[in-house]
């Protein structure tokens, strides 16, 4: 019968390449994944669970082809990419240890801790670079006892800080965001990265000291019967599976985000339609109310009951009046705006976490900077603009946005495009483009729009009312 440890012997450099690709995947997976702009703690310290994964991946696969490149390289580079990829072990379990210091203790964090895998990793190289070949003549056993080290007071408290700061996290900023499947992904990958810590930390290579001279990689496959990369590939791909999958957060920020921006677009167009009903319609008909009253109280005669009366009713009128302007001037309040330069709008637009997080925004600003625009244009622009790049993120599936703003003389003329689907074929104005149009019909000036590679927005309007 075929045994296990067998089966490890004659397929070694597959386990070896299966190893190294789990851990370079995990790392790459991040970095394709991650968000950048992402409001999560998590996306800001996942890129050293990245740097570990590469880092690891490619130490892993060191196993596999430094001993094939040893017919072809002289003996003195063979040991240089051996010790190479000794120090390569030890920068990847610095990594771990960073994520889990940051999951621990989110940014920022005091300068002692902000340094102190550092501090490990020059303790650690100091070590064997210095101490152990004063100590060891053989160079192998030197690199032996350096790989123990690092898995001693790297990988294991890295490790077991990882593992709980991961759970930790998930708990207090995952678990609030409803997402039971994601949860449970980041929760097995804590557990993952509890055993893996486990079977990777306190199982080295054979060494002359304790523990490492009791349990070592040996002394393992002679009471399981099974060699210990064997558990530390499962593990390495149960990480990887679930932290790639938990990453879908990312994804459920973005629609989050997105649901928050549509609701937002909807209360500020029904703000700008009751604005528009309350200036149009009530405010005229009580003001002409009001004054039908004050021409009748002209025809009392003084100090008769009608008389007063009338008067009382006028500055009713009035008082009714003023009461609709300050509701008029409070439904404005959302989109008023603490400058009227539109170089400083634009400047401002891409850092809206609402769309800087789903679109890459850029601007091309050709507009003078000393000529400024009222502040009712402004807010006017700045609507327009913002309406255009929610309908962006909402329907044209775009990564990618452009707002070109020109000079010609009088007028502005500002495009937005994008490269996304763009218009269908028998498309009707919804009430966004409706509300744009209305304001451009406002500031005097015309809007357009049209498809080519992605919708393209043309807007032209007059620098002054």
């Amino acid at each position: 019968m075929i045994t296990i440890t067998e089966i490890y012997k004659v397929n070694n450099e597959i386990v070896f390449f299966i190893y190294g690709l789990a851990f370079f995947t995990l790392g790459f997976a991040i970095i394709l994944q991650t968000r950048q702009t992402s409001r999560l703690e998590l996306a800001y310290s996942l890129r050293w669970l990245a740097a570990f994964g590469i880092i690891h991946g490619l130490y892993e696969w060191g196993d596999l082809f430094i001993p094939i490149q040893a017919s072809y390289l002289s003996e003195k580079l063979i040991m240089l990419l051996y010790w190479l990829h000794l120090v390569f072990l030890a920068i990847s379990f610095v990594c771990l240890l960073e994520f889990g210091l940051q999951q621990i203790s989110p940014l920022p964090r005091s300068q002692f801790m902000h340094w102190q895998p550092l501090a490990i990793l020059g303790l650690w190289s100091a070590v064997v670079f210095f101490i152990l070949p004063a100590n060891f003549s053989d160079s192998h056993q030197v690199r032996l006892t350096g790989n123990a080290l690092a898995r001693y007071f790297i990988l294991i408290p890295g490790g077991l800080a990882s593992a709980y700061g991961l759970r930790v996290h998930a708990m207090q900023h995952i678990a609030p965001l409803n997402a039971p499947k994601i949860l449970q992904n980041f929760q097995i990958a804590g557990v993952s990265l509890f055993l893996y810590t486990i079977v990777g930390g306190t199982i080295p290579p054979p060494t002359p000291f304790f523990p490492g001279n009791f349990l070592n990689t040996r002394t393992f496959i002679e009471i399981t019967g099974t060699p210990v990369m064997v558990f530390r590939s499962i593990f390495a791909m149960l990480i990887t599976i679930t932290v790639v999958r938990g990453m879908e957060i990312f994804g459920l920020e973005a629609e989050r985000r997105i649901e928050e921006l549509e609701q937002q677009q909807i209360i500020n167009a029904e703000r700008e339609r009751l604005a528009r009903d309350l200036h149009d319609g009530a405010i005229q008909k009580v003001y002409t109310a009001g004054l039908l009253v004050e021409s009748a109280a002209r025809l009392a005669k003084p100090d008769t009951e009608l008389d007063k009366r009338l008067t009382r009713a006028v500055t009713v009128v009035s008082d009714a009046i003023l009461d609709l302007r300050r509701n008029l001037a409070e439904l404005h309040e959302h989109s008023q705006i603490e400058y009227a330069s539109l170089s400083q709008l634009l400047r401002h637009i891409p850092q809206n976490p609402n769309y800087s997080t789903i679109v890459n925004i850029l601007i091309t600003d050709e507009l003078p900077k000393e000529k400024n625009v009222s502040t009712r244009r402004a807010n006017h622009i700045v609507a327009i603009i913002n309406e255009a790049l929610a309908n962006t993120i909402r329907h044209s599936g775009a990564r990618n946005a452009q707002v070109i703003a020109k000079n010609d003389g009088e007028l502005i003329h500002i495009t937005i495009k994008d490269d996304g689907a763009g218009l269908p074929p028998e498309f009707k104005n919804g009430y966004g483009l409706r509300n744009m149009n209305d304001r451009a019909r406002l500031l005097g000036g015309k809007i357009e729009f049209k498809n080519d590679h992605g919708l393209v927005i043309l807007l032209e309007i007059p620098w002054s009312d």
